[in-house]
């Protein structure tokens, strides 16, 4: 089994590219092994996520994986911070492809004993694997290049899952999409992306960056009043406002297998009835998912 995913991505090279983009991100990209993989943000001064990234750290670039159409954006930013640095941002949505394998499906040439990040060659030409949990269970994202589309998949094999039903599969698991749920602009500690969440993409000691002060305060006070919770109900629509009594209390996300994602107010208890634009719904417990690579 596998999906297509809806994608950007941007490549940095030059001398300075790691710490460069370390002083950007939320997580610990200079602590990963070469080849690594991370999970991160990127925030405004408010500490509110504009951009999610899972930044694959290899011995000549850092590849930044996004979902569909975020990269320029990023680049832009980006380069509005390089200063002295040497570093080169280069927007190369057009010429890759990536497909999630869903977990438990072999791989050739991928080494399940090896690191969370590897690179080795699936048909006739070379792929970016890294260990990712989408689904409740981790799976592999390949990152190829588009012209060689059609051979790597026939040597992948298996039968292709539409993206809805992954979507199904990982809102059962508890984990957020930032950009398919619609949750930019939130703090990552709302919507499951603080340490221990479902999907970790902060690092509290990895030292300064956009937004950082607020991170550390939220840190320090633990006064964060949302946090990432599941609604169930038919119908709900998608990336809606979450009201109770006629008064909003949280933010839906992508409606997939009966249920929802929420950014939703901390006091309201699992079995709370509340309405999603509208629409009835139920405050459902989030099972915990492992934590993603």
């Amino acid at each position: 089994m596998w999906t297509r995913l809806p994608s950007s991505a941007l490549r940095l090279t030059g001398a300075d590219r790691v710490d460069f983009v370390q002083g950007q991100m939320t997580n610990d990209l200079r602590g990963a092994p070469t080849p690594g993989v991370v999970a991160c943000c990127f925030l405004n001064v408010r500490g509110q996520i504009e951009f999610f990234a899972r930044a694959y750290k290899r011995e000549d670039d850092v590849y930044l994986h996004l979902d569909a159409g975020q990269a320029e954006a990023l680049a832009a930013r980006l380069r509005r911070y390089i200063i002295f640095d040497q570093v080169d941002v280069q927007d190369v949505t057009g010429e890759l492809r990536t497909v999630h394998v869903w977990g438990g499906q072999p791989v050739p040439g991928w080494n399940e004993s090896g690191g969370d990040a590897q690179s080795f060659e699936l048909g006739g030409g070379t792929v970016l694997a890294g260990r990712v949990n989408r689904t409740g269970t981790p799976g592999l994202d390949l990152h190829y290049l588009a012209r060689q589309e059609a051979e790597v998949l026939a040597a992948l094999g298996g039968e292709e899952t539409p993206l809805n039903v992954l979507d199904g599969a990982r809102v059962q698991a508890g984990l957020p999409d930032v950009t398919r749920d619609g949750f930019v602009g939130t703090l990552p500690q709302e919507v499951g992306l603080d340490v221990g969440g479902p999907l970790p993409a902060i690092s509290y000691r990895k030292g300064c960056y956009v937004g950082q002060e607020i991170m550390a305060r939220l840190e320090a006070r633990g006064n964060a009043h949302y946090h990432l919770a599941r609604l169930s109900g038919e119908g709900l629509p998608d990336r809606a406002e979450v009201t109770r009594g006629g008064k909003v209390v949280g933010q839906a996300g992508l409606h997939a297998g009966g249920l929802s994602l929420a950014r939703l107010r901390k006091e309201l208890a699992p079995g709370e009835q509340v309405e999603v634009g509208g629409v009835p719904a139920t405050v459902q417990p989030l099972t915990p998912a492992p934590a993603d690579a």
